[in-house]
């Protein structure tokens, strides 16, 4: 069983790999760039900066949400559409990626998309 915190064995991620300033899009466009990352097991995230698609605020993306990454292009692709990630719990600060209720409030919301990989997106 895989965990919301975890990578998937087949997004491409390998252990210690930097995917700061890789572009994350979205299936709907792009998000953002990759501030910081958190690889800590069960708690592996990225810290996303939107800039201006969501007024400079940065939004937390477990990394279960992560589908691919191709390090030549340098992107990170992600299940949830735009609308989707811009309606997770709101990210205000770093002390919140040790904050079990925010995160549990986070994987919470991401484990109720069900990351349909496969499946068509209406929108």
């Amino acid at each position: 069983m895989s965990s919301v915190w975890m990578y998937e064995q087949d997004s491409g991620h390998t252990s210690q790999q930097s995917l700061v300033g890789f572009t994350v899009e979205a299936a709907d466009g792009v998000i953002g760039h990759v501030d910081r990352q958190q690889e800590q097991p069960g708690m592996q995230h990225l810290v996303v900066d939107t800039g201006v698609w969501k007024f400079g605020r940065s939004v937390l993306i477990p990394a279960g949400a992560v589908t691919s990454i191709d390090t030549e292009a340098q992107t990170v692709k992600v299940a949830p559409s735009r609308e989707e990630i811009k309606s997770a719990p709101r990210f205000t600060t770093d002390s919140e990626t040790a904050n079990h209720n925010y995160l549990s409030a986070v994987g919470d919301y991401y484990l109720s998309l069900r990351f349909t990989h496969n499946s068509s997106h209406p929108g």
